[in-house]
């Protein structure tokens, strides 16, 4: 029983599909932690984490030349897929949490800010999107309903005319959204190439996308089926040509990566609280509004800062009172003395 847990949390992949010269990531088997997966992204990007990666698979490489992009791609619903061998570096993915790359789109606007980047973090089947920046006007006809994206399907420019369907159908709504997702790969390298401008800035860009399409074909016709092969190889075709444009387009300076994931393992997920939250914890320990413990420097520069203060203060008062009381025929040299006898002392 301990052997198939530990090979179904060693299932799932992280894949390096491209990346520049000056992103080293080394082959090798050593598994990278699931929650560690935005940590990465944010370290090949030259941004700092919180917590140190003690992770091989990325080396140090060369810190004044980084990517100007990041492409995250995560398939929901298998743990790999069948990669061409050689061009592809792939480590096992352990403790396959849900994470978000958040904490590297903050970073990018913190200190990117005034040139707007473009981040687009993208899930169809959900219909969730988010765009900031440059994305707002490169990506605002993108099709990010479900609705959007069966209609676009239908359009003459579609995937659809190019893909090789096989066992796959138009008339089935799960066949839909797969196929939705890949003219989602389709449409975004598309309209990045006019507007290739803004692949050639000097601010750093971010794209997230999580396909969900091949985890509904798996669960509405079965994973030994032949629908699902062909989805799983169409979805493979599909990959490496949007690997291909999004690394050309960057001129060579991008880092595309790939996250198959089987299933989450929710009992490794950490609960949190928001503030929306009306409950509060419970702690009968201190159940007082308690000020905060400050650190023992609190009180040297408190009293530094006081004393100080006091003292210009009572400079500032005697100085006041004696300018004040002040007899300019008796305390001043310059009503006592003519200009000659001033000028023979």
């Amino acid at each position: 029983l301990q052997l198939e847990q530990f090979g179904s949390v060693l299932g799932n992949e992280f894949s390096i599909l491209r990346s520049p010269g000056s992103v080293v990531f080394r082959n090798g088997n050593w598994p990278i932690p699931g929650e560690r997966i935005p940590d990465v992204a944010a370290l090949s990007m030259g941004f700092s984490v919180k917590e140190d990666l003690s992770w091989p698979g990325l080396a140090v490489g060369n810190l004044f030349h980084r990517p100007r992009a990041t492409v995250m791609v995560m398939v929901k619903g298998v743990d790999k897929l069948a990669l061409p061998p050689g061009s592809v570096i792939s480590y096992p993915l352990e403790n396959a949490v849900p994470f978000s790359l958040d904490s590297v789109a903050n970073s990018i606007h913190s200190l990117f800010s005034e040139e707007t980047p473009v981040v687009l973090q993208l899930a169809p089947s959900e219909e969730r999107v988010y765009m900031v920046g440059k994305a707002n006007s490169v990506f605002e006809d993108l099709s990010v309903t479900l609705r959007q994206l069966r209609n676009r399907l239908f359009q003459e420019n579609s995937v659809l005319s190019s893909l090789p369907l096989n066992s796959l159908s138009r008339n089935n709504e799960v066949d839909l959204l797969f196929l939705s997702e890949l003219q989602v790969l389709h449409d975004i390298s598309s309209l990045l190439s006019r507007h290739k401008h803004l692949a050639k800035d000097h601010s750093p860009d971010l794209y997230s996308l999580e396909l969900a399409g091949l985890d509904e074909i798996g669960k509405r016709y079965g994973e030994d089926s032949e629908q699902f092969r062909d989805a799983s190889k169409i979805l493979v075709d599909a990959l490496q040509k949007f690997a291909d444009d999004m690394y050309n387009l960057y001129g060579g300076n991008a880092v595309v990566e790939l996250v198959t994931v089987k299933s989450f393992d929710t009992s490794l997920v950490r609960k949190t609280r928001t503030i929306l939250e009306t409950k509060q914890a419970k702690n009968p320990a201190s159940p007082y509004n308690l000020a905060y413990k400050y650190n023992f420097e609190y009180s040297v520069v408190f009293n530094m800062v006081l004393w100080i203060m006091i003292a210009l203060a009572l400079a500032v008062i005697i100085t006041s009172y004696n300018i004040w009381n002040m007899d300019p025929g008796y305390d001043s040299i310059i009503y006592r003395m003519t200009n000659q006898k001033i000028r023979m002392d």
